[in-house]
Parts: structure tokens; C-alpha cells; sequence
């Protein structure tokens, strides 16, 4: 297969529909290829010795890491040293995370590709297209310990009981806050709450330092208003997978996104895209964010006197409870058609094994789905060297705590990947905070939006 056809694109909506119609998999055996004994004559040294196997090949794509260490050890350490130990090339492809769902897409209509695919949030609507990774997952918990739940929430559907990913790690999704602004508009106040944030918000604004949250169709405004919605008792779906985003939360937090964007922020978050944020607090006039820590990390490296005055908190409280999304969702899969699927089993295997290693090269980033692997997780986020102070890291031993799945209370599912996928859920707080619609008028047309997704999903039997 050239890489030409790999590459070709297609939609995810159009993956959606072949799904629904009820795409044809067919299955390939994996198989090892083993070199033949050489060519001699009857009793030649040759001709008796054993045959030693040939390479297999491991072949593995996924994204661009935002911390660039994490692939220089991923591809030029870790995976060269088990390709080594396990008599295996092992190939890694990386393309923008914004490509992975369309090449993801073009594998499956291909029926050809990698033996891992690697994606950063669950791919629960390719379920049909890979493996049940259920004895990996297993025998990962006999050796590493429990699985933390919102990677068991972003890689199992109880609906057909079947594993459709493996997660080597999940992200938190910290606040980012401008400490000395802060202090200068209010002394002594923190971004504990979504009420704090507002008030102190309001100041901010006025100094010419906004809050930056967006309300856009990226997967930073996605994460950060579910944190928002959450925090109010307001979710899209309920632990049974029904409908329930129409409620008087969702429409108290429709009110607290509207406030914060009329109050506190600019307009332009409603056009931003994934990196909007980062370089607004880059650019040294935003006074707080939501964004996985690879934003304070650049700071350190690019402007360490804006790095010293950048503090991370915890997800905000609400009027319900203290919750927060997770930025990244790290999870492996293995296609149906993978050639490989022993070996990309034990790739992963071995990866988690090594996962404290991983922590550390990513610079914190990747958090491990298995907890038990990095034990002294605590420890290394309290004494930083690259950070100013060296504990301004240790907020993120709490992110356990307050970090969940999208899709809470309930599971990452078919449908809710692609009510996510459609960002409904920012375009609904943007439909009231550019005032096309009431806060509740907003919700409604949400609830129209996702009650035929569910619909569609039940039909089919994955929720």
C-alpha cells in the first residue's frame, strides 16, 4: 500500500456514516516472517545450523508531542533500545494531532496501516476497527496495579464489554495564572473558584490583562467549558448514557461562560484555535488560562523572567464540586488488521513498565494511566530544577483527585466522541455569550444537537 493512498483524507462525519451502515472488517493474522536456511551442500556447516529469525517490523504512529524531549527519547532511546531486545524495526511516524482522527479514517477504509495507531482523546467510534485489548489490559493491571479510572472511563464500553484502547497516560489540565497580576488587582486572591475567577476577572480586564478561555471549536475550549459545566452538577450524559445536558445546571454554567466572556475576556476566544492560548499568555497579556503545563514549559525555555510569574492551580471549584478535564487522553490502539498485534501487545507492556522514565522525560506531561508505575510521582513534581520556585509543580499531585473523563458520569462512548468531535458543547456557549440565544434557548439547541447522536449510537448497539 503507498503511503499516498494512507494518506488520503477522509472526514470523520463520513467515517461516522460508514460506521452506521455497518462497515465490513476483515481481520489479517499476525505473522512473523522467518528466514529460510541457506542453499548448500548435504552435511555443510550451512545446512545444519538452526535458522536465526529475521526482523519483524513494529510500525506506530501518533502525534507530535508539545514537549519535544518526550519524542526524542520515545523515538531515539526507548523504542531503538526495545526494537534491540526484541528483534524488531521499529518505525515511528508522527503527524499534527489535528490529522490523527483523518488518517486514523484512512487506515480503516484502507484496511492497511500501522500496527499501533496512537490518538490523544478515546477512539471509541473506531471500536469496530480494532482488537478487544483485554488480556493487555489485564495482564498491564496483574503487573502495574490498578488502571486510574478515567482511563478505564476513555478505553472500555460496558455496553459490548469490550477494551477498545490501552492508555499509557492521561494529562492534567491546570490552570495557568499570571501570579504578580493577580496580586495586583486583588491581593491575596487565587483562581480557587469560577467565582473567584469572575471577580478578579473583572479587574484583570480593566488593567488590560483578560482571562483567556476559549469558546471555540478546539480542544482547548472543549475541555475547559465541560470543567466549567461539571463544576456546576451539569453534564451531557448520565451513567446510563441518557441525555441530560437540558437541566438548570447547564444552563447556570451557559450563564457563568456568558459572564466571564462579556466581564472578564476579548472576543477574539471565540475564534481561537489550539495554540491561541498559549501564545496569549506567552505574549505576556493574559492573566490566566486552562492548558496542559507544556505552556509554562515553553515559558521557562523562552521567557524564563514570564515563566517566574506564571503559578499553576487546580481545576476551579463550582457551586457543586471541585472537577476538571483531562487535557490529553493518551490511548493506543491496535487495528483489526494490524500485522503485528503480539508485538505492539508487548510494546506495550513494556512501555508502561517503563513509565517513570516516560514522566520524566515529558517533563511531567504524560501522566501515567497506572498509577503504581511512577510511586514517587509526589515527589518529583515538589522539586522541579527547571522550575522557579522547585515546587511550583506540586499542585499536580492533586490532579488525581480532580481530574475525570470526557463523558462524565458516565463513559467516553461512540456517541460522546462525537458530540465532542463536533465541539456542540462550545459552540452552545458561544450561541449565548455572542447573544444569538438565551443561556436557555442555548441548551435546547444543544439538546437537539446530541439526542439524535445517542440515538443513532443505541441503534447500533455500542451504547
Amino acid at each position: 500500500m503507498s503511503m499516498d493512498r494512507q494518506r488520503r483524507r477522509i472526514s470523520r462525519r463520513d467515517f461516522l456514516r460508514g460506521v452506521g451502515a455497518g462497515l465490513a472488517v476483515t481481520g489479517l493474522a499476525a505473522c512473523a516472517p522467518v528466514a529460510t536456511p541457506p542453499a548448500g551442500e548435504a552435511g555443510s556447516a550451512a545446512e545444519s545450523a538452526p535458522a536465526a529469525a529475521a526482523p519483524t517490523t513494529l510500525k506506530i504512529i501518533q502525534w507530535s508531542h508539545f514537549v519535544p524531549a518526550y519524542d526524542e527519547w520515545f523515538d531515539g532511546e526507548f523504542t531503538k533500545q526495545w526494537g534491540a531486545e526484541n528483534n524488531t524495526e521499529v518505525i515511528v511516524d508522527h503527524i499534527a494531532f489535528s490529522e490523527l482522527l483523518a488518517r486514523a479514517s484512512a487506515e480503516v477504509a484502507a484496511q492497511s496501516g500501522h500496527d499501533l495507531f496512537g490518538f490523544i482523546s478515546p477512539p471509541s467510534a473506531f471500536e469496530p476497527e480494532v482488537i478487544d485489548h483485554a488480556d493487555v489490559i489485564e495482564e498491564a493491571e496483574n503487573r502495574f496495579g490498578q488502571m486510574h479510572p478515567l482511563a478505564r472511563a476513555s478505553t472500555y464500553n460496558p455496553k459490548t464489554n469490550k477494551w477498545f484502547g490501552f492508555s499509557d497516560n492521561w494529562v492534567p489540565d491546570p490552570i495557568h495564572w499570571r501570579t504578580d497580576l493577580w496580586e495586583q488587582a486583588e491581593p491575596g486572591s487565587t483562581p480557587d473558584t469560577w467565582e473567584d475567577i469572575l471577580r478578579v476577572g473583572r479587574k484583570l480586564k480593566e488593567m488590560g490583562h483578560p482571562l483567556g478561555i476559549g469558546i471555540s471549536p478546539d480542544i482547548d475550549s472543549n475541555m475547559a467549558l465541560r470543567a466549567l459545566m461539571y463544576s456546576y452538577g451539569s453534564s451531557v450524559q448520565d451513567e446510563d448514557a441518557n441525555v441530560v445536558i437540558n437541566s438548570p445546571e447547564t444552563v447556570e454554567a451557559v450563564k457563568m461562560g456568558v459572564a466571564l466572556f462579556q466581564e472578564a475576556m476579548e472576543p477574539e476566544v471565540l475564534a481561537w484555535d489550539a495554540s491561541s492560548n498559549n501564545r496569549f499568555l506567552l505574549s505576556g497579556r493574559g492573566s490566566l488560562i486552562l492548558n496542559a503545563i507544556s505552556a509554562l514549559r515553553t515559558a521557562e525555555k523562552d521567557d524564563p523572567e514570564l515563566a517566574r510569574n506564571i503559578g499553576l492551580w487546580s481545576a476551579p471549584a463550582g457551586p457543586v464540586r471541585r472537577i476538571g478535564l483531562e487535557h490529553v487522553m493518551g490511548v493506543y490502539a491496535i487495528w483489526n488488521f494490524s500485522e503485528n498485534v503480539e508485538g505492539a501487545k508487548k510494546f506495550l507492556l513494556d512501555l508502561t513498565a517503563d513509565y517513570r522514565t516516560a514522566f520524566i522525560k515529558s517533563e511531567f506531561y504524560n501522566f501515567p494511566s497506572f498509577p503504581e508505575t511512577v510511586p514517587d510521582l509526589a515527589d518529583l513534581v515538589a522539586e522541579d530544577p527547571k522550575a522557579d520556585p522547585p515546587d511550583k509543580y506540586a499542585i499536580l499531585a492533586t490532579a488525581q483527585d480532580w481530574a475525570t473523563n470526557v463523558g462524565y458520569p458516565g463513559v467516553a462512548s461512540p456517541a460522546i466522541g462525537e458530540v465532542f468531535d463536533t465541539f456542540i458543547i462550545p459552540n452552545m456557549f458561544a450561541l449565548a455569550a455572542r447573544g444569538e440565544m438565551t443561556p436557555e434557548e442555548a441548551v435546547a439547541w444543544a439538546e437537539g444537537e446530541i439526542v439524535p447522536i445517542f440515538e443513532k449510537w443505541r441503534q447500533q448497539g455500542f451504547i
